[in-house]
Formats: structure tokens, sequence, C-alpha cells
């Protein structure tokens, strides 16, 4: 099976009908069949954008890996291209290699169209990134849009011309009578409709402003207006009238129609980098001339005017501004001389974000946490970008450590830490917390040296400064090196001295990872304490009621099985563990988890499916350019171990052929899937009737769905002591020792969906 990205792509679902363009639409997606990087070129608001993602959605269905829009409008750092490409197809930035390199890889095996949309402030980039990609990847198309060419070799151009007449015409009328449903396009005022798109220019965007005026002018006064604004500027010469111009008096005269609220907003909107939401809207915009309960309607009423458009990403609603309007509020913004007061109003908006944030990532929260911070990308890079105040740059670098180290950001975010680091040398608080969370990244890309002089300057400075949460950071980040690089006692005596202190300040999350990392070690040492730490490590995470942290847990609990030779006991922790890992898109964690369970599975007898499991995990560590041996030569060297079992029982044609299938998955949740389907037996059995009443089985089901006691408990109606009796009596009847294991069986013993 080719791997493939994604059955569907991004592309954003069109809120307005496609008018027009029929045989460019044609010609487009013919070329698209044939050529596998083609640039739409054209004025600004002739339409490009839209094109692009009509011949996009066309083409998705004969696409292997679908169509993925990444638009560039918001991006102003020529070296954020190949990281906005990544972040689009959900590639997690945590290799050593540049990304634009991990791309490479990535792609070399799959076939997706990619939309590089707004590419003419970025040309010299983009035109990088898309020569690396097509030269690694046979089944890659690229369509891109831009003011000018890319100039790379094999580039097709398409210059996208104005909408015919009759085509402007249809678009008129199409927009008008979605705002004023009586208009009608008839004998009596064709002349004037065409006379009036064609002093337009036929440029979309154009015309879908001047839509908005038909809601209270005719169409002669619309017409005798702009005449009288392109007179201004040309003098009467139509023939001067470049389409820009024409753009520009649109948008002077629209700016003018606009209240001085309207007019305010729309400037101060300019700030944002990309889309926003309500709430960013009222915090930053509100204020001298905008009270806060009035943004919303203010919105409402340019979303009318087709200043401002509505959106969605990740499910949140959001705003967004076309990049045309969004330069010219910009403009007078910079010309009001309210830009660098709104600038910093941007950051300090998104560092309050970043900071809770911060604060919400572990727990029920989480999954809002993500989906927020995701949404708001392009504004936390531009805000990271503005360089005014030093300090608030490091502390919003820092805030975004779960973002940067668990959300697959690890290259981003040592390239904004190291530019942050640089430009405020003075020893503060913010400096020696920014300089742990180097360290972290550092030792997360495997770069062991960096990490450890980052760490040695944390250490002086917290210690100068007296602060207890960076001593406790320093020894655990100490200790991950140590597992990191085999020093497996060393590792067990700093997390032990880490534990205690991290917990002490409030750090209890991070005692957890250093919980779960110290019975890894132990566990390869030998020592008796490896299981109480594990549940050390687990009862801390109910306690926390962290989904994700539960998983590493059990993982851990699964590890110390397998090394202690319980094997039924191990693939239940280790199954456990990645059900719980689904929706994530954890790269490394799953990659991981598949690996431990081919150990396992390998150790049952089935070397077959352990052979598909280390494809599995090969082809996600391939993707991340991250191979086991980054998590110490002890884990290199049990792969190894298993690898040459499966090998002697199959021989090396049959385990090269089972790992080539077991490789064909398309990112961790489709290897989840694959891996929980199968189990470690050959032949699969019937369920075992189950032991537990209605109500316990009741239990046992929200137990498999991650619930804590306290979760059930509000879902049935029952005291939480009440559920600790049925969950002990579970534990009891079923013959096991913890939460994770419950969870593995009443998934195995269910009913087959029909």
């Amino acid at each position: 099976m080719t791997p493939r990205v994604s059955d569907a792509g991004n592309l954003p679902a069109p809120l307005t009908t496609f008018v027009g363009r029929g045989r460019d639409l044609a010609e487009l997606c013919r070329r698209l069949g044939t050529t596998r990087l083609v640039t739409l070129t054209g004025a600004g608001g002739v339409g490009k954008t839209r094109l692009a993602l009509e011949a996009a959605a066309a083409s998705a269905a004969d696409l292997a890996d679908g169509a993925w829009l990444v638009d560039l409008a918001a991006v102003r750092d020529p070296s954020s291209v190949a990281y906005a490409t990544a972040t689009t197809l959900g590639l997690p930035d945590v290799g050593t290699r540049p990304v634009i390199d991990q791309l490479a890889a990535f792609l070399a095996h799959r076939g997706p169209l990619i939309v590089l949309d707004n590419c003419e402030h970025l040309v010299h980039a983009c035109a990088e990134l898309a020569h690396a990609l097509l030269s690694a990847s046979p089944g890659l198309r690229i369509l891109a849009t831009s003011r000018r060419a890319l100039g790379i070799f094999g580039e097709h151009l398409f210059t996208v011309p104005p909408l015919a007449s009759d085509d402007a015409v249809e678009l008129l009328r199409d927009r008008t009578t979605a705002m004023r449903p009586e208009f009608r396009v008839t004998d009596a005022n064709r002349a004037q409709v065409r006379r009036l798109c064609e002093d337009l220019d036929g440029l979309p965007l154009a015309i879908e402003l001047a839509a908005t005026r038909l809601r209270s002018l005719s169409v002669d006064e619309v017409v005798n207006r702009l005449e009288d604004r392109f007179g201004l500027l040309t003098s009467g010469s139509r023939v001067a009238r470049p389409h820009q111009r024409t753009l520009r008096a649109l948008m002077d005269w629209s700016h003018e129609l606009c209240t001085p609220a309207e007019r305010l907003l729309w400037n101060r909107l300019s700030i944002f980098a990309g889309d926003f939401g309500l709430d960013a809207a009222e915090a930053i915009c509100a204020g001298d001339g905008i009270g806060e309960n009035e943004v919303l309607d203010l919105l409402d009423r340019l979303v009318v005017q087709s200043i401002v458009l509505p959106c969605e990403r990740d499910g949140l609603p959001r705003y967004r501004l076309l990049e045309t309007v969004r330069q010219y509020g910009r403009d007078r913004l910079a010309e009001s001389g309210e830009e660098e007061r709104m600038l910093r109003r941007h950051q300090d908006f998104y560092l309050a974000l970043a900071e809770g944030v911060a604060d919400g990532w572990y727990g029920a929260g989480r999954l809002e946490s993500v989906t927020r911070v995701s949404a708001e990308h392009a504004n936390l890079r531009a805000a990271l970008a503005q360089g005014g105040d030093p300090q608030a740059t490091l502390a919003l670098a820092t805030a975004l450590r779960f973002h940067w180290c668990e959300g697959g950001f690890l290259g981003e975010g040592r390239r904004w830490l190291d530019r942050a680091l640089a430009a405020a040398p003075e020893p503060t608080l913010a400096r020696a917390r920014a300089l742990w969370l180097a360290a972290w990244i550092a030792a997360l890309q495997r770069d062991h040296a960096a990490a450890c002089r980052w760490l040695d300057e944390a250490a002086e400075l917290g210690e100068r400064l007296d602060d207890h949460v960076v001593h406790a950071n320093v020894q655990g980040l100490r200790g991950t090196l140590a597992l990191f690089s085999g020093r497996l006692a060393e590792a067990v005596s700093l997390f032990e001295e880490a534990v205690p202190a991290l917990r002490r300040t409030g750090e209890d999350i991070g005692a957890i990872y250093a919980l779960i990392q110290m019975a890894t070690a132990q566990s390869h040492l030998g020592d008796p304490r490896t299981t109480q730490t594990c549940r050390q490590a687990v009862a801390l995470a109910e306690a926390h009621d962290e989904r994700m942290i539960r998983a590493h847990a059990w993982w851990t609990l699964g590890y110390d099985a397998w090394r202690r030779g319980d094997l039924a006991e191990a693939e239940a922790m280790t199954r456990a563990a990645l059900e719980h890992e689904q929706g994530f898109n954890d790269y490394v964690r799953v990659a991981l988890m598949l690996e431990q369970l081919a150990w396992v599975i390998a150790a049952r007898g089935n070397h077959q499916q352990a052979a598909r499991l280390l494809g599995a995990a090969h082809a996600l560590q391939r993707d991340i350019d991250t191979p086991i041996s980054t998590f110490g030569p002890h884990m290199a060297e049990q792969h190894t171990r298993c690898e040459e079992e499966v090998v002697r029982v199959l021989g090396s044609a049959a385990y090269e052929q089972a790992l080539a299938e077991g490789s064909g998955h398309r990112g961790p949740d489709e290897a989840i899937d694959y891996a929980l389907r199968t189990g470690s037996e050959p032949t699969a059995t019937a369920p075992a009737p189950s032991p537990l009443t209605p109500r316990e089985q009741e239990v046992a089901a929200l137990v498999a769905e991650g619930m804590s006691n306290r979760q059930i408990a509000t879902a049935l109606g029952r005291s939480p002591r009440t559920v600790h009796g049925h969950v002990e009596n579970i534990l009891a009847k079923l013959g096991f020792g913890s939460r994770a294991r419950i969870a593995s069986w009443w998934t195995a013993n269910q009913a087959p969906t029909p």
C-alpha cells in the first residue's frame, strides 16, 4: 500500500458560488493532469486563489493523498514557508535536519497536490521549497498563486485574466441578489450593469465590493460615483488606469463609505496575521473610538460589506480579511499613527493567551488548548516576530513550551528561542526559564551538547535568582539526558532528586514525566522498585485527569511487565496506551509504543505480526527523522534483538514483506487502528462471557473511554464513592491490577459492530 497524507486534504468549503471561468477551469485541470508545477499569475483581486481552489477541488478525486492549501498571506519570514507547509500537512518538526529536508523525505512516497497561495512576497523561498519537494517526490504536484513567476525549471505559467463580460455581469447579479433578493438584470439596466463591470475591469474582488453598494444605491448611482473616483486617478483617461489603480480607487471609496467606527476597526483588524477570533478582536481593537461591546456589531457590518469574511478553523468560528483588503487597512493604520500601539496590544494579547494555554495544556481542557494554539499559530508567529520588547518576546517563546515540545514544532521553537535569547541577554527569571526550555528542545532533537550548555547556564542563573522551579526542571532534564545517553544508574539518581523538587514547586506534570523515565531506567537495571515507580506515575496522572500522560504511564507499566516476563499484562497495557493516544498525532510516542508492542507480540510467538508492527513503527520514525536510538542505546539494542529473532523465524524475504505491509499506514492514528485490530495470536478467539453485572459493564465501558471516577459519577448520576466501589469490584472479578487492564479487556471483549 502507498502511504498517503489524507483522504481529503484541507481545502476550505466555499461560502459563495463559483461564477464563470468554465474554460479557464477546464484548461487548468488539464494542465494539472500533465504538469507538476503550475503557477497562476495575474493582478491582485483577479481571482487567482478562488480559481486555484476550484481546480484543486475538481482534481482531488484523482489524487492519491488529497489536496492541501498552504496560505502564505500571513507569512512574512521566508524561513517560515517550509514550516507553514509542514504544519499544513500535519508533519511534526521533531527531527534534526532542516524542515525542508524533512518535508522532502515525508513526501518521497506520497502524491498530494499542494496549493501554495499568495507567494509573491516570498518568491525565492517558495521557489526553493517547490524545487526541493518536486525533486524528492515523483507523485507531488504544486499549484502556486503569485503576482510573479517562481522562475524555476519545469514551471508552467497560467495567467488568470479578468472575467469575461457575461461572467462579470453574472457575478455582480449573484452577489447582489444574495443581499438584495429583488435585484434583477433587465433590459432597462443591462447596459449600465455592463458598464459598471467594465469600469471595474472585470476584477472579481472589485465587483464583489461594488455589489455591497447596490444594497442601497442604484446601478446608475454606483456607476456615476465610481466614474468620479476614477477621474481623480487618471485625469479622465480610462486607458491610463491599470487594474491595481481600479482596485485602489474602489478600496478608497469603500473605506470612505464606512462609518468612522467601521473604518477604525478595518484599520485595526489589519494587525492580525491570517484569521482571528472575536475575543482577540475585542481585546486588541476596542478602545479609543470603539467600545468593546461594539466590536461584534461592527464586525457584522463589515462582513455585510465584504470587507471581513467569516470562516472556520478547527471547528472554531473565525474572521479574516483578504490580503488586498488587509494591506489597505494596514497602510491606513500606519498613516493614523496607531500601528505601534496596536502591535504592542497584539503581542500582549497573545502572550496572555499563550500563558493561559500552557496552564491548561494538561487535563480536561487539553484538546481545547491544542485546538486554540493551532488556530492562532500565524498570529503567535507574528507576535514573536515583532521584537519591540525582547523580554516579552522571550516570555512568549517560553510560554509556548508545550506547543513546541509536544505539538511537533521543535525546530521552529528552537529558532524562536535562539533569537529571543540572543536579543535578551539580561540575567532575568524569564531568561533562566527560557534556557531550560531551550535545553529541553535540544535534548529532544538529540543535540546533547547544546542541551548541556543551556542547562549549565540555566542552573547557574537559577541558583543566582534562587528559583526553585528552574532548579527542579534542570535536574529533571539532566536525568533525561542521562537516560538518552544510556547512563541509567545516573539517570535514576537524578530523577530521585528531581521528583520531590518538582512536586514541591507545583510542577506535578514534570514529576509524572520524571517518574515515567525513572521507571524506564529502573526496569533496564532490574530494580525491584520499578513497578512501584510506575504505579506512582499512574496515580499522579489519574489525579490530574490527564489522558495523554495516563497513556504514557500505562505504556511504561507495559514495558515493566514485558521486562518481568508478564507478556499478557505487557500487551494489555501497551494496547490500552495506544488506544488513548488516538487523536494526538504524536508520531514519536506512537512509534515507540508500536515498537514495544512488536517486542511483546514477538515474545508471544506471532512473529509475522511483530514484523508488521515494526514496519508501522519504522514508517513513523522515518517520516519524522527520529530513529529509536534517539532514546538511548538500550532501546536500539532491544530493537535489534527483536528484529534478529523475527528474521530467524520468518526468513529475510518474509520479514521484508511483512515490514512493507506494516509501513503502509497514513500517520499515527491509522497505525494505531491497525495495531488494535490485530492480536498476538495468529487466529482470533470469541470473547468470553462477561463476569460483570450490567452496571459494572457500564462503568467498564466508561473506564475504557479514559474517564476518571469523578467523570463516571457525573455521567451515571452516582457518587464517586459508589463508582470507586464498582471499579474495585471489576478489578477483583477480572484479576487485574490497573484501570488500563480494564480498558484493554473491554475493547477486546466487545462484539464486532455489524
